[in-house]
């Protein structure tokens, strides 16, 4: 498929008032970490919904999830409350459920993502990543033991920066992974698949635990991603770290920045230090 996260953000509407909505969508099982659906996925599939409910020309500038269950791959069904309805800035509250089970509570911010050149920024050491990854960047996919449980690697490019990821050869390092991510030639041409698609990706890094030997599944509890301008085309750099990894608990943000050096995505989870 040219446009794999198009088909797992596309939506059938079952109904829908100025005030509510209710829609579908089914999830390939290649957006799945393991048996479960993606978190990130699952994460730009709600912003998708908040979306489809306003109709107008607004984007998902914030989208901060709580995630009560982990849905298997298929059809999820989503309702929304359009909380508020404004010229720059409105919420909508979405709710993804499987079956009787709800999976995913949202609240969606949207409005319009900046064009200008920024005011003020920080450099960050991103910027001095390669804007393409270089040769011995490592494919996540075929024989990489990464590409048995990342499934996401079949719906678009991944590299790894093996010189940050220490355990993939059975180091310790910082809690810090850098990649380079680019969504599939449709996926990437659609300007509002691009957006979800940066959006999911403040989710796509490996635990960063994973560096201080820290191995197994870490659950997501929160997390809240912003959108901060649109992708320009071209490899995304991402870097994800953390500053406090405690006995239950720890933080992740992702940083993501596009072929122009442009930070274009922002995150930050609570999620669970695997037992």
């Amino acid at each position: 498929m040219t446009s794999p996260f198009r088909s797992a953000t596309t939506l059938t509407t079952a109904s829908r008032t100025d005030t509510e909505g209710a829609f579908t969508a089914v999830i390939d099982s290649t957006w799945t970490i393991g048996p479960k659906v993606h978190g990130g996925t699952m994460l730009a599939v709600c912003a998708a919904a908040a979306t489809a409910q306003l109709d107008d020309d607004l984007q998902p500038l914030a989208v901060s999830v709580s995630y009560l269950s982990a849905p298997d791959p298929g059809e999820v069904h989503l309702t929304t409350i359009v909380r508020k309805r404004g010229k720059q800035v409105s919420h909508v509250d979405v709710e993804m459920t499987q079956g009787d089970r709800v999976a995913v509570r949202a609240v969606v911010t949207l409005g319009r993502a900046d064009t200008d050149t920024p005011r003020h920024e920080v450099p960050s050491p991103l910027a001095s990543m390669p804007a393409e990854p270089p040769s011995d960047a490592q494919l996540i996919g075929g024989d990489h033991p990464m590409a048995r449980i990342v499934h996401v690697a079949k719906g678009c490019e991944m590299r790894i920066d093996a010189n940050s990821a220490h355990f993939l050869t059975g180091q310790q390092g910082e809690s810090e992974v850098r990649m380079w991510v680019r969504p599939r030639p449709d996926d990437e041409a659609d300007v509002d698949t691009a957006v979800l698609f940066a959006l999911m990706t403040g989710d796509i890094c490996a635990p960063v635990t994973m560096n201080r030997g820290l191995f197994g599944w870490a659950p997501t509890v929160q997390l809240t991603a912003y959108l901060r301008k649109h992708p320009a085309p071209g490899w995304l750099r991402v870097e994800a770290s953390s500053t406090v990894i405690g006995g239950t608990w720890f933080e992740e943000d992702h940083l993501v920045l596009d072929s122009t050096g442009a930070v274009v995505v922002q995150s930050r989870q609570l999620a669970m230090v695997p037992r």
